[in-house]
């Protein structure tokens, strides 16, 4: 196995391309050295990201925000600035692992990972980022929505990495929020989880709505006849409940060891209606 850290994105995807074996890149690690360590992978070649000019830096553009692809999560979570144009975004992406996985983990490693249940993803895609993409080619930007794949898989190409992810301005009157369901009070994979983001009207009705939901499907779900529902309203309890149901119906999720599909489905739904309650507040909407 060899370890190579890349001074560039051009020579980390130089790198990826030109190896006919097995790769992995690392940037926090906490996803690769676990596959390592228990044997699920051996990789001929590993790139380090983390030496690339601008990688790690939370840089505010266009009114919104570029998250560097090495950006651990607990720096995400002390920036004021995402997490107040973001709060949901932020949400997701400190629910992942310990403190000490915190300062390692990244939401581009999360979202390259591939799982269903990646707590970062629902976010990100109910916030429409897009994410940046290096490879052979040169550079091309991406939504995050069309990153996965499946279970493991995303559409990156060979010799491809996310080099940054760029959350967008948004008016004042909008927020979002995301909520999990765990088995376990903390440190856990989401059995069933939902984003929300909100853009209300000066009299307080929903102007535009977009709900994300994750571990229900072999890739995050937006539910968009759900959003729909909500445009117009203040998010009285038969809108709310019309939106639970229309959410629970785009759900596809699997039995397992830790939720039935059943479970998996009405938790989706009453996990999106109590996300939607608190991005409505968090935006300036009273009930």
């Amino acid at each position: 196995m060899r370890y190579v850290a890349a001074r560039t994105a051009k020579e980390a995807a130089g790198l990826l391309a030109a190896e006919p074996g097995v790769t992995r890149v690392l940037a926090g690690g906490t996803d690769v050295l676990v596959q390592l360590k228990s044997g699920l992978v051996e990789p001929e070649l590993i790139v380090d990201i983390k030496k690339i000019p601008g990688i790690g830096d939370i840089t505010a553009e266009n009114g919104g925000f570029r998250i560097g692809a090495a950006v651990p999560n607990a720096a995400l979570g002390e920036h004021a600035g995402v997490v107040a144009l973001w709060p949901g975004v932020v949400e997701g992406a400190n629910l992942i692992g310990s403190t000490q996985v915190q300062g390692r983990c990244t939401m581009a490693g999360n979202l390259c990972n591939g799982s269903p249940a990646g707590d970062a993803v629902p976010g990100l895609v109910a916030a429409n980022a897009v994410a940046r993409i290096a490879g052979p080619g040169g550079e091309r930007d991406c939504p995050v929505a069309d990153v996965p794949a499946g279970p493991g898989k995303t559409t990156l190409k060979t010799g491809e990495i996310v080099t940054s992810i760029f959350l967008p301005a948004r008016p004042d009157r909008a927020s979002d929020a995301y909520l999990r369901f765990i088995p376990r009070t903390e440190m856990d994979i989401a059995v069933a989880s939902a984003a929300v983001s909100l853009e209300l009207a000066a009299d307080g009705t929903v102007k535009a709505a977009r709900i994300v939901l994750g571990a229900v499907a072999p890739t995050v779900v937006v539910a968009d006849e759900a959003g729909k529902l909500l445009v117009g309203t203040k998010l009285d309890d038969a809108t709310l409940a019309r939106m639970a149901k229309a959410c629970e119906a785009v759900c596809k999720p699997i039995d397992d060891k830790r939720g039935t599909v059943a479970f998996r489905t009405r938790t989706a739904g009453t996990l999106a209606r109590r996300a939607a309650l608190i991005a409505y507040a968090r935006a300036g909407g009273k009930k």
